[in-house]
């Protein structure tokens, strides 16, 4: 038997004005044929894992690219196709093969492509013939359409948020299509519709009892699988919104029943559930009312992970013009800022202009006096299920007792040796701000004594209701109350 499997991954805010190009891919861990035998990150845990249960299963193992970009706009054709194209010429000269997985995102769009996963996967089908095993993994912030369930047999979808079970997800969607191709089972696949666009939060109820409850009707053997497809809200493509999947034996009706049933399940707790957020103020309020401890605002609004800039100066004004002490914010993106910190090095004391550099997203540059604690050349933090995260040459600042921390990579905080990695202490702050949605969660909140989450002006909208969709026309849930 021989397993034919790849990686290609962004996630795309289509209303960003930050192009993803060629040089996205090629520059953030690119590999051509051997991804899964470099060390953990987002774009290969996956494949490291299929490629261990190959061996187990004494499986031959063909392996084509591992290509990620950081989530930014739309992706231009003709780095898309030339990315698509690679990994369909190995897989024609791969020969046969029996089991096809492909560790992608679910929400690329490029130029002329609305769902570039459904694209490529109808492309591999027209390859490999109605008997070979296509499997998918993909991000729960991920587009579905009906083109993705014709053509593959398989779609298992990350279940946590943070991202924190890639590897459990590669291994479930391993065992099913290993039974697919021994003909042990025959998966079909019901998608169950929301018209929902909204952010789940699944380590705090009720998200996590609905997370469980999914694995406890796995393990019982009532579904082969259930996922929950959140959706990514900043995808203005004619099929964004959260959908409930479950994979079946043979039994369409029952795949969509169970579907349906776990679907209207999230339905009902749309109002528990829906998110809101502070303004920049009301964060800051908080954490200055706090007694004692540390209190950590994702500053969301200016996520990488998100497609945003991540160099909005926003949050970081209010504190400053509030007199904020005692804190710490990151993790900037700002090339310009961290050269120029490189040549003042550690203990310069020198004038620098921050931030803002994006367009109408990244909102105003800030000019500071900052003193210079630390530069690294190659700075790292832990990533998502045990990967690492590159930031590249970093540098930890301070400004009117506001420790900074400026990267030269875009990248959203995972961890808090994004800090304390340059020498950044945290347990002394009473509050920290990171630019992030909600992956940093497991590694901030055990150092929290409160976690609030926050939205500025600048950056990516969070009210789901006032999104400015062009292509997107169905009625959704907030903006709708019954669609």
């Amino acid at each position: 038997m021989k397993l034919f499997m790849a990686a290609l991954l962004t996630e795309t805010n289509t209303f960003s004005p930050l192009p993803t190009g060629r040089a996205a891919f090629h520059g953030n861990r690119y590999s051509r044929n051997s991804g899964s035998l470099e060390t953990p990150a987002w774009g290969n845990i996956p494949l490291i894992t299929w490629r261990r249960m190959a061996g187990d299963a004494q499986i031959e193992v063909v392996e084509s690219i591992t290509a990620n970009a950081q989530p930014a706009g739309t992706t231009i054709r003709a780095a898309y196709e030339e990315l698509r194209e690679l990994i369909l010429a190995d897989l024609r000269a791969a020969g046969p093969v029996e089991i096809v997985l492909l560790n992608l995102h679910g929400a690329m769009v490029a130029e002329g492509y609305d769902d570039c996963e459904s694209d490529l996967v109808q492309r591999v089908r027209q390859i490999v013939g109605p008997d070979c095993v296509i499997g998918v993994e993909l991000d729960l912030h991920c587009h579905l359409d009906e083109t993705l369930r014709e053509n593959a047999d398989l779609v298992v979808i990350y279940k946590e948020y943070p991202h924190i079970d890639m590897a459990e997800r590669a291994e479930d969607l391993f065992r099913l299509a290993l039974r697919a191709a021994r003909r042990e089972i025959r998966p079909v696949i019901a998608y169950h519709p929301l018209h929902m666009i909204n952010m789940w939060h699944t380590p705090v109820e009720p998200m996590k009892s609905f997370v469980a409850e999914m694995q406890a009707a796995e393990a019982r053997g009532e579904i082969l699988s259930l996922s929950f497809a959140h959706g990514f809200p900043w995808g203005d493509v004619p099929h964004v919104g959260a959908k409930m999947v479950a994979i079946a034996d043979g039994d369409a009706g029952h795949a969509a029943r169970t579907a349906q049933a776990w679907g209207e399940r999230i339905w009902a707790m749309r109002e528990v559930t829906r998110k809101r957020f502070d303004t920049p103020d009301q964060s800051i309020d908080a954490a200055l009312a706090a007694p004692s401890g540390t209190t950590v605002v994702a500053e969301t609004s200016d996520n990488a992970g998100g497609g945003a800039p991540s160099d909005c100066t926003a949050m970081l004004a209010r504190m400053l013009a509030r007199g904020v002490r005692d804190a710490a914010i990151g993790i900037f993106w700002d090339p310009i800022a961290v050269s120029f910190l490189r040549e003042g090095g550690a203990g310069a004391v020198m004038p620098l202009r921050l931030g803002g550099k994006c367009g109408k997203m990244s909102g105003d540059p800030l000019d500071l006096m900052v003193r210079v604690h630390a530069v690294a050349e190659s700075h790292v933090q832990s990533g998502l299920s045990g990967g690492r995260s590159e930031m590249g040459p970093s540098a930890w600042i301070e400004a009117e007792g506001i420790h900074i921390i400026v990267a030269s990579e875009r990248q959203q905080v995972f961890h808090p040796d994004a800090f304390t990695g340059l020498g950044c202490t945290l347990h002394d702050k009473r509050l920290v701000v990171v630019k992030s949605s909600q992956h940093f969660y497991a590694g901030f909140a055990p150092i929290a004594r409160e976690v609030r989450y926050c939205a500025a002006e600048a950056g990516i909208l969070r009210d789901f209701a006032a999104i400015p969709y062009q292509r997107f026309k169905a009625p959704y849930w907030p903006k709708v109350e019954n669609p």
